[in-house]
């Protein structure tokens, strides 16, 4: 099973389980992504997960290409 696949199942399961509880999902979001940062903190520096947020803030249109992508 692929990391990707565990995450995505779990993070079903958050959304699901907020959503019953009537919490709202960008709370739950704001919260999972709290988590996130927190846990690359412990292996990773303040300027490396800066450089990951900001690549996934600057490239998340889905309808536009990675600026590395080649047609």
């Amino acid at each position: 099973m692929s990391s990707a696949t565990i995450a995505e199942r779990h993070f079903k399961a958050a959304l699901e389980q907020a959503g019953a509880e009537g919490v709202d999902a960008d709370t739950l979001c704001r919260s999972l992504l709290g988590l996130v940062v927190g846990q690359y903190l412990q292996t990773r520096s303040v300027a490396d997960v800066q450089s990951e947020l900001r690549f996934l803030a600057e490239n998340c249109d889905p309808d536009t290409d990675f600026a590395f992508m080649r047609p």
